[in-house]
């Protein structure tokens, strides 16, 4: 996404941290009901650490909350919505502090001033990254799909060493060699802390190399982290339909915790 700010130096602060890949939380005042120090289009921009980097949206009586919703908006990839308000109006409302009611975490207000606000805290994380090891026909053609859908493409080889990631960064690996240095690229895959590994091979390929992978010293655990044949089963056949067969695939593991068990669609 790209932030709109009114003030420039938010603005500007915003699209560095996007173009450096980094993650960061925009805090924004929606409500407040009574005396507080700030009022509603307040802004700040918070780091991965969820400290407040640029911008103003309350005292210290704020912080505590607002650092702990925009460390799960990270953490989750979904906003999040607190509502600071005195302990007399919670116990009104019948809530404790820290619990969620209806999407809304409520938060005890501390301040002298007795006002209540709330402040809406919403994730900017960097595209998740996919790694592809070979430059086979499907390697190629899933460089050229997947940046359409909003991954970050990085095609890579066995000599490259995986960046570590940022807190709330996401990051898939696709080995499409298709018989050059399928070893080479497994190993090196089952290296980093991708959250999956794809292989472009049929399962009687993948089981011979496997058996070669655990004579090397991989456990069972590892190859566990595999799935061969990558994408899911569409009956694919060109370079460019296994392409799209993974590159589905990998969205659905990307949208996977956006879902709840009665979703349809």
């Amino acid at each position: 996404m790209t932030a709109k700010f009114s003030d420039t130096t938010l603005q500007d602060l915003a699209q560095t941290l996007s173009e450096r890949g980094e993650p960061y939380a925009i805090a924004t005042v929606i409500r407040t009901v009574g005396l507080t120090a700030a009022k509603p289009g307040a802004k700040a921009i918070l780091n991965h650490e969820g400290q407040i980097i640029e911008g103003w949206i309350g005292g210290g009586c704020v912080r505590s909350a607002l650092t702990k919703a925009a460390l799960k908006a990270l953490e989750a990839g979904e906003p999040q919505l607190i509502s600071l308000a005195p302990a007399e109006v919670l116990a009104d409302l019948a809530v404790e502090a820290g619990t969620e009611v209806n999407g809304v975490r409520y938060a005890r207000n501390g301040c002298p001033s007795k006002g209540s606000l709330d402040i809406f805290v919403e994730p900017v994380l960097p595209m998740p990254e996919l790694f592809i090891y070979g430059v086979s026909p499907v390697a190629r053609a899933l460089a050229s799909l997947a940046p359409r859908f909003q991954w970050s493409v990085e095609t890579v080889s066995t000599e490259d060493g995986a960046k570590p990631l940022p807190q709330g960064a996401r990051r898939m690996i696709i080995v499409a060699t298709q018989g050059k240095d399928d070893i080479a690229a497994l190993s090196a895959a089952l290296a980093t802390d991708a959250e999956h590994i794809g292989f472009v091979a049929s399962r009687k390929k993948w089981a011979a190399l496997s058996e070669k992978l655990q004579s090397s010293g991989v456990t069972e655990t590892g190859l566990a982290r595999v799935q061969a044949p990558a994408g899911l089963a569409i009956d694919a056949v060109t370079p460019d339909e296994i392409a799209l067969s993974i590159l589905a695939q990998l969205t659905q593991l990307r949208r996977a915790k956006h879902r709840t068990e009665d979703d349809n669609v």
